[in-house]
């Protein structure tokens, strides 16, 4: 994640090459440890000679980028409604509840395909695309919680003593349920940069223009048997992102949760 971090904000400064700018004279040259490699092009070049390793640092800042902002609308949306919905209940409850269900019902790869057609692919369609997908993973988990916390007697002191629902929410309820949405969000990044490199080998993500892991991994398929390191490089990066955000997510229900704490 340091790694990622590291290579997404400092790209341009990282790279050692340029991730966009074609040069046949090195195209399909392998990686540095193979035989024709040279330390110019140290993890080889695609087909049209842009350096695999530029394009794999790049492609980190475009996955850091679309993950971060579509957690985060994602993340505002659906713990709001999930506080609102745990903790009014009634019409606005089912009301909720029955959305998401129809919402979880959908096909989301049939719906980005529909919408790439009716729009074109780009970095503002994919957020928007992940922002949705994202909002209803926080909307049940947190309504869960918000019904037994407002059953506390600290929440119950607070509503007699003449504090609004907006207050209780606010300063009563949410913060006994922050912990749960952190880690809700640190297990969903993996997923997001999956559905992100899904979206853009199908053609319905990122514009092929711009580095992206999936873009490149797409890209890469035409050539396994002789380049296999086009598609296997950003596959392997994809790899370890994601296994680290899962690992990740794990340690921090262990660490907040006391029931499931370690020693």
């Amino acid at each position: 994640m340091v790694t990622l971090i590291i290579s997404g904000v400092f790209a341009p400064f990282i790279a050692p090459q340029s991730a966009v700018d074609p040069d046949l004279r090195h195209r399909n040259d392998p990686p540095i440890w193979m035989e024709g490699g040279s330390a110019e092009r140290i993890l080889g070049a695609d087909a049209l000679g842009r350096d695999v390793l530029s394009r794999a640092i790049y492609g980190a800042r475009i996955s850091l980028t679309v993950v971060a902002v579509s957690l985060a609308s994602g993340y505002v949306v659906g713990v709001t409604l999930g506080l609102v919905s745990g903790y009014a209940g009634g019409l606005f409850d089912e009301v909720t509840m029955r959305l998401v269900d129809v919402w979880f019902s959908m096909p989301f790869l049939l719906l980005a395909l529909i919408v790439a057609i009716v729009f074109k692919p780009s970095v503002i369609v994919v957020v928007c695309l992940l922002a949705l997908v994202t909002w209803s993973a926080f909307v049940r988990n947190v309504r869960a919680e918000v019904l037994v916390v407002k059953e506390m007697d600290y929440v119950m002191a607070a509503r007699i003593s003449g504090a609004s629902p907006a207050r209780i929410i606010y300063r009563h309820v949410f913060p006994m349920i922050v912990n749960t949405t952190v880690v809700i969000a640190t297990l969903r990044v993996g997923g997001l940069i999956l559905s992100e490199a899904s979206l853009s080998f199908l053609g319905a993500g990122i514009p092929a223009s711009t580095p992206s892991w999936g873009v490149m991994i797409a890209e890469g398929r035409a050539y396994l048997d002789s380049a296999w390191w086009i598609s296997t490089i950003p596959g392997i990066a994809l790899f370890g992102v994601v296994i680290s955000m899962n690992f990740l997510g794990d340690w921090m229900r262990d660490r907040f949760d006391p029931r499931l704490r370690q020693l």
